[in-house]
């Protein structure tokens, strides 16, 4: 999650909400990634996202199930229909998103062989997208 937040704080740096991503394989990182929606233009380019990509191509197939994707923020919606395609082996996320959420739609999203992790470093998440929007509201 360290490797995730170092994305997170890249993303910062760039004036992006700082959500990072890492995925790893076979103890091996295949993919690092932070949100870019506001560098492309484009609303899916979520952490999560980009690094699905970027992993998919290291690894040269589109599943994923070896794996596990370590996250400053708990998946939207759209990231974990994503992780159910890819058949991500795990999730591990940091701090929950109260308003954006996978969880609250209150029915599983992710693949059933997913494993779940929550918590992870979530005190030092939380304060980096705090330290964000409280600068955005200056």
């Amino acid at each position: 999650m360290n490797e995730a937040l170092k994305e997170a704080q890249k993303a910062y740096d760039r004036d992006e909400v700082p959500v990072g991503a890492v995925i790893v394989c076979n103890r091996t990182i295949v993919a690092r990634a932070h949100n870019l929606t506001e560098t492309l233009h484009d609303v899916t380019a979520h952490a999560e996202m980009q690094a699905f990509t970027a992993a998919s191509g290291y690894l040269g197939g589109k599943y994923l199930d070896e794996c596990s994707l370590y996250v400053t923020l708990e998946p939207c919606v759209m990231c974990a229909g994503a992780a159910f395609w890819t058949h991500l082996g795990a999730l591990f996320f940091a701090a929950t998103d109260e308003k954006r959420g996978y969880r609250l739609v209150g029915k599983p999203l992710l693949h059933p062989k997913t494993q779940i992790v929550a918590g992870i470093l979530a005190d030092e998440s939380r304060q980096l997208l705090q330290a964000f929007f409280k600068r955005k509201r200056i």
